[in-house]
């Protein structure tokens, strides 16, 4: 192999060559902001330029490193002209760049190499489907204006995207990622979009992250901002705010905070979507954490539709402005708060299953049920029966009553004239059993006023040679009570008086049907 540079070659490609054989690092950046900046329009000569072409020589035919050395291709500050094309190339070399400007997109699809780090740089599109490595992907503080294709792509370790701004193609796509696999964590925080990021059908084996992330659906084109449906995350989903601490300014890859935990006073930086957020049929092994802002329009939803969770954890301080949808979803855990879920009848709950309920401060079971009667659909009894089965798990009998007694009232509105009119009748004499307090206080009223009436309007006997001893309370008590006889039977009531026993027997079957309903109730819990 050749030990020195083709010719042709520039003064400043030699030296490239001659880096990438000791394995040494190419900086070309002045040391003035303004001029480095690869985002800029401060122009770069040809003292800063290399050609894609030897790149491309460079990583897939290149010399042999020095004596003692690793070759790898690491340089900062050059102007790439030209498509790099590596498509199905094998590339076995380290490949690091920085603070660096492509003219033109990079296409390494079909490729396989082992780490590519592309650091604060300028790269107009990557094509990189089916790009197989077998170390890391970064792609951190880039700018991609006209989007990133990663379909089908196995990435070895980790893939990083954080603090990119990538940009949409012809149809509406920012990130087209369905198909990936990525061995590790695939980090995209403070992600800015312009187009919808794909990640449909993606393995990823440890966390998912998009904490701070900027999502912005292409209206024109397409109305997703995020699309990761059948998505398999190994560890946690976060789509939740990124402390600002350590982030602004910093020049590391992942900003100098990371993995600290900021103060809670501290600025953040809240996720945000402005667009369709789709999540459906997804399995997080660790949990699912949202708590972002959802700016939804029209039809848009938050579709959380038949994930699989041990934990969900929704606190977003900004209601989502569209409908969020748990529809058949099974959950653990659900951690929220009631400012978090939308208002309006914009909540799916259709046959959403979790274990327990770990709401973040209060969540009286009044706000529960109306969170519960938010649901975009008709009466659910199911859904009751849920709520207060969770209820019970955590011991909380006297909530479970209080749902299922809100489930009958809301059944009622369901049923035809005479069945509402009976209901009403059971509800506000007992609560269909779960006021069984109420019961006595009728009873009560029945037996004074009773009293009262035939206290003034003592009876005849029934026999005229019989003279039994009259007692108006005790006879008003064997009417509510027709099942106990207190010896009460001798007297004859007639005309009003009559119409009046015969209402307290009714009254009295009544309250003793209802109560005995809400005894067994209370017996069974529920």
């Amino acid at each position: 192999m050749a030990e020195r540079a083709p010719e042709g070659w520039t003064d400043t490609e030699r030296a490239l060559w001659e880096a990438y054989r000791q394995g040494e690092i190419l900086d070309l950046r002045s040391g003035e902001a303004n001029t480095d900046d690869p985002f800029g329009d401060a122009p770069w000569g040809p003292d800063r330029t290399v050609r894609a072409e030897v790149l491309a020589h460079l990583l897939l035919v290149g010399p042999e490193p020095a004596p003692g050395r690793v070759a790898s291709l690491r340089f900062s500050g050059v102007l790439v002209t030209g498509a790099l094309n590596l498509a199905g190339g094998a590339i076995d070399d380290y490949v690091e760049l920085h603070d660096c400007r492509f003219a033109h997109k990079i296409l390494i699809s079909e490729a396989a190499a082992s780490t590519l780090r592309f650091v604060n740089c300028l790269i107009p599109r990557l094509e990189a489907s089916r790009l197989s490595t077998t170390g890391d992907l970064h792609l951190a503080r880039c700018r991609v204006p006209d989007g990133i294709r990663l379909t089908d792509a196995r990435i070895g370790t980790d893939l990083l995207l954080n603090q990119t701004v990538v940009g949409g193609d012809r149809h509406g796509r920012a990130v087209s990622a369905d198909g990936i696999t990525v061995n590790q964590d695939f980090e995209a925080e403070r992600l800015e979009t312009r187009g919808e990021l794909s990640v449909r059908t993606a393995r990823i084996g440890g966390r998912l992250s998009l904490r701070g992330a900027q999502l912005r659906a292409d209206r024109r084109h397409n109305p997703t901002c995020l699309n990761a449906v059948r998505v398999t995350v190994g560890h946690t989903l976060y789509l939740t705010g990124s402390a600002d601490l350590g982030w602004v300014g910093s020049r590391g890859y992942y900003g100098s905070g990371y993995g600290e935990n900021p103060p809670p006073d501290g600025p953040v930086t809240p996720f945000r979507a402005f667009g369709r957020v789709r999540l459906s049929d997804s399995r997080f092994d660790g949990a699912c954490l949202v708590s972002g802002e959802f700016h939804l329009e029209g039809e848009d939803e938050l579709s959380l539709r038949r994930i699989h969770t041990p934990e969900l954890r929704f606190t977003c301080k900004v209601r989502p402005t569209g409908t969020v949808s748990l529809s058949r979803a099974r959950v653990g855990n659900l951690v929220d708060t009631p400012e978090a879920w939308p208002l309006g009848k914009h909540l799916g709950l259709t046959g959403f299953v979790y274990e327990n309920l770990r709401p973040v401060g209060a969540f009286p079971v009044q706000q529960r049920i109306a969170w519960l009667e938010g649901s975009s659909v008709d009466f659910q009894p199911e859904s009751y029966e849920q709520l207060a089965a969770a209820l019970r798990r955590d011991g909380a009998d006297d909530d479970a009553r209080e749902v299922l007694y809100a489930k009958q009232r809301r059944r009622r509105r369901t049923l035809p004239l005479p069945a509402r009119v009976w209901g009403a009748v059971q509800d506000a004499t007992v609560g269909y059993g779960y006021r069984p307090g109420r019961a006595g206080l009728w009873l009560l009223l029945a037996w004074i006023l009773g009293s009262l009436w035939f206290a003034t309007h003592p009876l005849d006997p029934l026999k005229v040679d019989e003279r039994p001893h009259w007692n108006p309370v005790l006879y008003t008590l064997n009417q509510l009570l027709p099942i106990v006889d207190l010896n009460q039977g001798g007297w004859n009531p007639g005309g009003l008086t009559q119409w009046i026993s015969a209402g307290l027997v009714v009254v009295g079957w009544l309250l003793a049907s209802t109560v005995v309903a809400g005894a067994t109730r209370m017996l069974q819990r529920g």
